[in-house]
């Protein structure tokens, strides 16, 4: 074989090489294209369900606001005329909180005074008409809070004294259910009531303090109608998830 057949032999046989390395490269590319294609395609899926999730949580926050908003205006456009006389103020998520606590109940005592009664006569009977006719569908749970001081007998260690003020709260929240529940005026809404409304005694874990962060024992003792809509559910969760 001569010199030149050798050299286009070997000359063929590094071009049918580097063709299969060609081929070979060709098609790892195109494997590539293909994931980056799909990783792309993964990323963009995942952006729009986040931008659907950022934008469903924008709605539930609006719709709380706006609905806690809502209450509270109804709520104080109702009572404002009360407020003075019942010792009641109005916070803007729309919970009522009475401040008086020698007019609801004797010290250490559970039974509601007659002034009480004669306040929960007028203030109950117009609560649910606005909360029932305006915002039911919103609303989860009336919630009847029992708040006490830290304040108990002497001599009393700290875990006795929190035991103590508890059953004392839930005893009153209890009695402020029992005698709102059986208010005459109140009957057409007895089975929503019954579905919905909650008395709980919070003994002295929600004190509240001065500015110089001291205790204010009498305006710790107070009776509070908080309103829980749906979106505080949502919302709760929504953070526990991303606590989680």
């Amino acid at each position: 074989m001569s010199k030149l057949d050798k050299f286009k032999r070997k000359n063929n046989n590094n071009e049918g090489v580097n063709s299969s390395i060609a081929d070979l490269m060709s098609g790892i590319m195109i494997v590539f294209l293909f994931i980056a294609v799909a990783f792309m395609s993964k990323v963009y899926d995942e952006n729009v369900n986040i931008k659907k999730q950022q934008q469903t949580v924008e709605n539930i926050v609006d719709t709380y606001e706006e609905t806690k908003i809502n209450i509270y205006e109804d709520l104080y456009n109702e009572f404002n005329g009360d407020m003075d006389a019942w010792q009641m103020e109005i916070e803007s998520d729309g919970t009522i909180r009475f401040k008086e606590p020698e007019v609801y109940f004797e010290k250490g005592k559970s039974e509601l005074k007659s002034q009480f009664k004669d306040i929960l006569d007028s203030f109950f009977p117009r609560y649910i008409n606005v909360i029932y006719k305006n915002h039911k569908d919103n609303v989860k749970e009336i919630r009847i809070e029992g708040h006490t001081s830290s304040e108990w007998e002497k001599n009393t260690n700290t875990k006795d004294a929190y035991f103590g003020n508890m059953e004392l709260s839930q005893d009153r929240t209890r009695n402020v259910l029992k005698y709102i529940m059986n208010i005459p005026k109140l009957n057409q809404y007895e089975e929503w009531l019954i579905d919905n409304i909650t008395a709980n005694g919070m003994s002295y874990s929600k004190r509240i303090f001065d500015e110089n962060n001291m205790e204010d024992k009498n305006a710790s003792r107070r009776v509070e109608f908080r309103v829980i809509t749906n979106s505080d559910e949502t919302i709760n969760e929504i953070i526990e998830n991303y606590n989680d």
